[in-house]
């Protein structure tokens, strides 16, 4: 893995922690609110859930929209909602916000901005509980142990 490969690994894995608060595997299978799952990952599972006085169809890892993943799928980008698909998305959206860049060389600082309006769960963004320090902290965390899962 080279280290343009690493940092997006750590990036992605620092995505799923903000969205979550966990770094199990089990959010790739989360629907909105976290508190219900889904099993078939032959396409985004399109149930529109309430938390938060909120109505939304995101689900997985990335918390995708349905439409973001159906615009995707039409556009051959993906074909399923699996673990890689839903990590391909992400590094799509990454890169149509302009932050692949800087997410490949490690500039979390900024790429973190470009991408508040994509995961709100991120450091300043909306609805965020995590710092950037905390962010930095993660990320380095995250490169330190290989990245792990990406």
């Amino acid at each position: 893995m080279t280290q343009q490969e690493a940092n997006v690994a750590a990036f992605l894995r620092l995505i799923r922690f903000a969205e979550h608060h966990s770094d199990s595997d089990d959010v790739y299978f989360l629907l909105y609110g976290g508190k219900q799952r889904f099993a078939d990952t032959s396409k985004h599972p399109n149930r529109e859930i309430e938390a938060w006085g909120k109505k939304s169809t995101a689900a997985g890892a990335y918390q995708i929209l349905y439409l973001t993943w159906d615009d995707a799928r039409k556009k051959g980008i993906v074909t399923d909602f699996s673990k890689a698909s839903q990590d391909k998305l992400a590094i799509e959206k990454l890169r149509s916000r302009h932050a692949l860049g800087y997410v490949q060389q490690g500039d979390i600082d900024h790429a973190i901005p470009l991408l508040r309006n994509e995961w709100t769960s991120l450091p300043g963004a909306k609805q965020s509980k995590m710092t950037m320090d905390e962010a930095r902290t993660l990320f380095a965390k995250y490169l330190s142990e290989g990245a792990g899962k990406p």
